[in-house]
């Protein structure tokens, strides 16, 4: 009862942690689900053994604190240990540079234990962190579940996984998944804000550079460093591959999570989203799927504005050509042209991103650009074309 105390105490100070003026504002963070089995830790497992995890930050700060989060898991997370050092590269390999080491603390203490569906913030600690810098974050764990474990699938950057309660890593075994770790803060020099980014695999990173840190997020992150009036701003990437708006899909849904991923980080102030792909490719009815996506939009909308917040609605891109589009009725392609049409000229965002306009094929504008495809899947993108999406976006709408 003591643990599980302390551990929702622990969740409820990150919640409560974000109220004044010059505060604690997330440089990353990531979207959170179950494990699936193909996608669980290999051996040796977590429990008992240590986990390097590395991590692109978007803007830095004088000093930092790390959320981890057991959310999904069936049993209490028991953590003995956190460091945090700055990488050495951008998922590469598993090297830090060892003088830049420091031992994080949770109330005081170098562990913490987490009960199921519990979360936990560390102790502030001073890191002076660049923008875009490489921050590798070392988990020892004690007890953990083997099963149901709380993750994001597609870290597109390698984790490794070291036997024992241990700093070395030259005989690490690498994984392409994350494990615990949700969401990175930093105290800024400046008044800073976030930028919160709502999707599904094309924001999550499918066809990417593996180690390569250039989602169309981070794209649009380093565009924002190059200009003054918004290099004080963070993305935050709540990509999930597969998800929904409405239901099915993998992972939670987003009208089921946009609470927690939208208007929970530190320092949100705008709202970027980008889904739609899978519910419309799944559905009998593509104008129909549109509107109720609509829905979810408007109630998002109203709690931002609510809270202060600007909402841009992004185009959904194409999918014709995708598997979406093999049964020839075409209802992903109307729903997607509903929904399309809706996020342009409705007047209910407060601005709009045209990735559909910036994405089309200069012959056939229904369709993606083919230069920039992934695997020929006529639905994911590849490096190049996520590069132009980040750098086509308009920083004016955040000045």
């Amino acid at each position: 009862m003591k643990k599980l105390f302390l551990s929702l105490a622990l969740a409820t100070a990150v919640l409560c942690s974000c109220t004044q003026s010059r505060d604690w504002v997330a440089t990353w963070a990531t979207a959170l689900q179950i494990a699936e089995p193909h996608n669980l830790p290999p051996q040796p497992g977590l429990a008992g053994n240590s986990l390097r995890q590395i991590v692109q930050v978007s803007i830095g700060g004088e000093s930092l604190r790390l959320h981890l989060s057991n959310l999904y898991n069936d049993s209490e997370t028991e953590i003995l240990g956190v460091e945090i050092a700055r990488a050495a590269t951008m998922g590469a390999s598993p090297e830090v540079l060892p003088e830049t080491g420091v031992s994080l603390t949770f109330n005081g203490r170098a562990g913490v234990t987490m009960a199921p569906g519990g979360e936990a913030v560390s102790d502030p600690v001073r890191f002076p962190l660049s923008e875009r810098e490489n921050l590798a974050v070392t988990i020892h764990y004690g007890s953990i579940s083997d099963s149901l474990l709380t993750s994001h699938p597609g870290s597109r950057t390698t984790s490794y996984l070291a036997a024992g309660n241990t700093s070395d890593f030259s005989a690490a075994v690498p994984t392409n998944h994350w494990y615990t770790i949700s969401a990175i803060d930093v105290m800024p020099l400046r008044p800073s804000a976030a930028i919160a980014v709502l999707g599904d695999s094309i924001t999550d990173g499918r066809g990417t550079t593996t180690n390569g840190q250039d989602r169309w997020t981070d794209q649009l992150s380093r565009s924002l460093l190059q200009d003054r009036r918004t290099r004080d701003l963070s993305v935050l990437n709540f990509g999930l591959g597969g998800n929904c708006v409405l239901r099915g899909g993998l992972g939670p849904t987003g009208r089921s999570r946009y609470e927690r991923d939208l208007f929970g980080p530190c320092g949100v102030k705008y709202i970027i989203l980008f889904e739609g792909t899978n519910d419309l490719g799944s559905n009998p009815d593509g104008p129909a799927t549109a509107g109720e996506i609509e829905s979810v939009y408007r109630e998002i909308i109203q709690e931002a504005h609510r809270r202060g917040i600007k909402v841009f609605g992004a185009t959904v891109t194409s999918a014709k050509g995708s598997f979406y589009d093999r049964d020839g009725s075409g209802e992903h392609g109307k729903g997607r042209e509903a929904l399309n049409a809706w996020i342009r000229e409705s007047g209910e965002f407060d601005g709009v991103i045209d990735f559909d306009r910036i994405t089309a094929g200069p012959e056939d504008p229904t369709r993606i650009n083919p230069a920039f495809l992934f695997e020929n899947d006529w639905l994911h993108l590849n490096a190049d074309g996520y590069r132009l999406m980040g750098t086509s976006v308009d920083r004016r709408l955040f000045y």
